[in-house]
């Protein structure tokens, strides 16, 4: 299941300056990441964006939870 949904996630330097993005559409991951952060649920996000589907959704929080899975954490000085 994790690998069909990671698929939904593409890389192209043409779309959205190369960021991850949604099956190619101009949705970036960080953009859904930030809706759900804002407080939307998925029901809302897609009723808002008819080209998204629920599966679009929960791979951006998938491609997330992979990134975040690191050893460690270091704060850097601000």
């Amino acid at each position: 299941m994790e690998n069909t949904l990671l698929q939904r996630i593409t890389l192209d330097v043409n779309i959205c300056h190369g960021k991850p993005s949604i099956r190619g559409l101009r949705y970036p991951v960080e953009f859904i990441l930030e809706l759900l952060s804002s407080g939307m649920t998925i029901e809302e996000i897609i009723a808002d964006y008819d080209d998204l589907e629920r599966d679009d959704i929960l791979a951006a929080l998938l491609f997330a939870t992979q990134l975040t899975r690191v050893k460690s954490i270091y704060r850097i000085a601000s």
